[in-house]
């Protein structure tokens, strides 16, 4: 772009466009006044309405995840980041490369503390890559293209930048320049990728650990031929991020858990461990078992070196990106690979097809099956019932915690952009999430499966989610409780009284609440009933809400 005269609200809006952004989610206030009388001036961008900050960050993690692309975010003042927080915590994990704003009052008049001021880069700072004020408009340009640069630069994650109203009401010559792309497709050393390469092929029990790099390199296909050349397990990294590795291929074991004990039951079978775009072993809370087994040699490939020996000593660690390495190591494998390594590969994948995931959901179903007149309503029988009807192309997105088990046994997540789960464990993406992914991919199906405490950090969503016509079918699995924490109460402390843990007395009606937004809604009790009511609400095409009324479990009566 040549030098141009205008104001620092329209040239902020150009600047998005110019580096690609095609969305912005906001919830505006007043602080925000002068980039919402923008907005109309380029229709080209497309402004999504949320009806609270989380819910703008929580959509826009959405969208973000769903395209790798950069995402604007327009929050409302320091109490507006402030509600966000949770949200951006979560797109700090996932790795969501968003541009967050906030509007700010204009400069000089902070000191005399007005209402709703607050300085705005302190309070961001610990959960994004940069964060930056801007004080003159001539700057504009260069912030803008260096927060963009950063946000998208792997690992990719949130910025922010606070703008005062002074500065975007300026007018004034400014110099545009252009994007910064930076090339971040880094290929392993020669030396490396043969030593890799040898390593594995030695390995008599090699295991893999896939990640979601796999999933945002769209390199399922190498992934498998890996697995397949070496004979090698693969396990889901703990963290539920989207699909990381194509469940229905004959390598694929399922997730691995955030229980320690259970991984290092898991691990202690293999002799070397390639953890392949994902984090190494993040779990939940502590134990005295480490998961990983003193002995067991790491190799570990990621673009993210923050990761690299973070936590557990690794024998090869390699800072680059998933498929150049994939497309560089695969070659020398095969050149390498000797007749007996070939047919001990064999043998070993011939062993797993007795215990691998496609096995492991053929008993799970049969053991649900058991449970198909079940009143209350069993979980693991709604998914099974959901899984039948979805269709082939559907996005799932899941927030629901106690029946994520069964949802990562039943489901199977064969295409990148067939799952985005809980990155963060913090809750609220789900909901809002949804909208993102939805028009991310407006050809395709959106499934929300959420849990109904889960639903009310940011039912709010429903409400976007019908203004604009989205073809997404929210799933809430209503257990009238804080499900989870039962759970975690009795695994973990041995008891069973429960204090503020259930959500009834009065009950929460989850369809009325949707109708009241303005999204058609069905209630289902009966088990009978959850196939035909899924498929009548996935034929609509348009967004709907349905409410499945589960058992509390705990022996608890309905």
């Amino acid at each position: 772009m040549a030098v141009q005269k205008m104001t620092g609200r329209q040239a902020f809006i150009k600047l998005l466009l110019d580096e690609g952004v095609t969305h912005m989610f906001g919830n505006p206030g007043t602080t925000e006044l002068a980039i919402m009388e923008a907005v109309p001036q380029f229709p080209e961008l497309t402004y999504v309405l949320g009806l609270q900050e989380s819910i703008v960050v929580g959509m826009a993690d959405g969208f973000a995840r769903a395209t790798n692309k950069l995402v604007a975010c327009n929050l409302h003042c320091a109490p507006g980041l402030g509600h966000a927080m949770g949200a951006i915590y979560s797109a700090k994990f996932s790795g969501s490369p968003l541009l967050i704003t906030a509007g700010q009052y204009e400069v000089g008049y902070g000191l005399q503390e007005p209402l709703l001021y607050e300085p705005l880069v302190p309070m961001a700072a610990p959960l994004v890559k940069w964060a930056f004020e801007v004080t003159r408009l001539e700057d504009l340009p260069r912030i803008i293209r260096r927060a963009a640069k950063i946000a998208r630069t792997p690992p990719m994650g949130p910025v922010f930048i606070s703008l005062p109203g002074s500065v975007l009401d300026e007018e004034a010559e400014i110099e545009f320049g252009f994007p910064t792309v930076v090339d971040a497709a880094v290929r392993p050393s020669d030396a490396a990728l043969n030593q890799i390469a040898q390593t594995l092929l030695a390995a008599k029990k090699p295991v893999i650990v896939a990640g979601r790099e796999i999933a945002n390199a769209d390199v399922f296909a190498q992934a498998c031929e890996l697995a397949e050349l070496l004979g090698a397990a693969v396990y889901q990294e703990s963290v539920p991020y989207n699909s990381r590795y194509p469940s229905s291929h004959p390598t694929c074991m399922g997730d691995l858990t955030r229980n320690q004990k259970k991984v290092r039951q898991t691990l202690e079978q293999y002799d070397h461990l390639l953890c392949l775009g994902a984090d190494l072993l993040r779990m939940s809370p502590m134990s005295t078992v480490e998961p990983l087994p003193p002995e067991l040699p790491v190799t570990h490939i990621t673009e993210r070196d923050w990761e690299l020996g973070k936590n557990y000593s690794t024998a090869t660690a390699v800072r680059a990106d998933v498929k150049e390495t994939l497309l560089a190591l695969l070659p020398l494998l095969r050149a390498a690979r000797t007749a007996e390594q070939a047919q001990q590969a064999q043998a070993r994948l011939k062993d797993l097809a007795t215990r691998n995931w496609s096995a492991a959901r053929a008993k799970t179903r049969q053991d649900v099956a058991a449970s198909a007149n079940a009143k209350p309503i069993d979980q693991r029988y709604l998914v099974s019932q959901l899984v039948d009807v979805l269709p082939k192309d559907v996005i799932v997105v899941d927030e629901t915690l106690t029946a994520a088990p069964a949802i990562s046994a039943m489901l199977p997540m064969d295409d990148p952009h067939a799952y985005y789960g809980l990155a963060s464990g913090g809750l609220g993406f789900g909901m809002a999430g949804a909208v993102g992914v939805s028009l991310a991919h407006p050809k395709r199906q959106v499934v929300a499966t959420i849990g109904d405490g889960s639903a009310m950090y940011s039912i709010q969503s429903l409400w976007t989610a019908a203004h604009l016509k989205l073809p997404i079918t929210y799933v809430i699995i209503n257990n009238r409780s804080y499900r989870i924490i039962k759970e975690r109460l009795l695994a973990m402390r041995g008891t069973d009284q429960f204090v503020a843990m259930d959500m009834d007395n009065p009950a929460i009606d989850f369809a009325g609440v949707a109708k009241s937004m303005g999204m058609p809604s069905r209630l289902v009790t009966d088990p009978s009933q959850i196939a035909t009511v899924l498929k009548e609400a996935l034929a609509s095409g348009g967004p709907n809400l349905v409410e499945v009324i589960v058992a509390r479990g705990f022996g608890e009566a309905a």
